[in-house]
């Protein structure tokens, strides 16, 4: 077989697999919210192409990647299927949630920031493209599974998606082939969430502070308060 049709079916394989782990992360918030198997269909295919259908949308490629190939559709209701079936065999449907989401995520961020790369928008929005196309399936996900989406919690959850597409872009800038930067874009998003996951680290989070008095934000001159002070006749 040619290198150009094995290397096409390794990229395939990478979508097909990204699709189904993410449908797999939305039925399990089906799950959750005991829902009937439309509830897991609808949320799973909508978490497997979500984050792919808005990155196609801002790179102006139309139709989206799963109407030119209803295969995908067809994965994410086919794993949501099985979902219905099986979500009640891990003892800690949470966990398994966090931890599928995390494969996801170090997958689309690789495929994102590639995707990128081939419509020759350059570097930044490459990775950019890798970074919606890893958030947005999970925030859809947590937004019609009426869950604080992931993103806005103090989880760090952007940053692992950012290094792994900056990876994978700085490789291939270099000339490395696509397979072994994708290997370094996956294994350097999945370890920098994994560990947050595992140890709990978090960003800091923004704490209020006593506000000033509108007089001592901005003082009023002298003249206009003694006007305001005169009485009127």
């Amino acid at each position: 077989m040619p290198f150009e049709q094995v290397f096409t079916s390794f990229i395939a394989a990478l979508d097909a697999i990204a699709v189904g782990v993410f449908a797999v992360t939305g039925a399990l918030v089906a799950s959750r919210k005991e829902m009937d198997i439309f509830g897991f269909a609808l949320l799973g295919t909508v978490t497997g192409v979500g984050g792919g259908t808005v990155r196609d949308v801002l790179l102006g490629h139309l139709p989206v990647f799963w109407i030119k190939s209803p295969v995908y559709a067809a994965i994410a209701l086919a794993v949501s299927a099985v979902v219905f079936f099986t979500a009640h065999i891990p003892e800690s449907r949470y966990r398994l949630l966090l931890w599928l989401d995390a494969i996801g995520l170090s997958l689309v961020a690789v495929i994102g920031a590639d995707r990128g790369l081939d419509a020759d928008v350059g570097a930044f929005i490459a990775i950019v493209m890798g970074v919606i196309t890893a958030v947005f399936g999970g925030i859809i996900r947590d937004v019609l599974g009426g869950e604080s989406p992931v993103i806005l919690r103090r989880e760090i959850y952007v940053i692992p998606a950012m290094i792994g597409a900056l990876t994978f872009v700085l490789m291939r800038g270099h000339g490395v082939d696509y397979p072994p930067a994708a290997i370094a874009g996956f294994a350097s998003c999945f370890t920098v969430r994994g560990l947050a996951l595992y140890y709990g680290w978090s960003l800091p989070a923004y704490r209020a502070r006593p506000g000033r008095v509108p007089v001592d934000a901005a003082p009023e001159p002298e003249a206009a308060a003694k006007q305001r002070s005169e009485p009127k006749p």
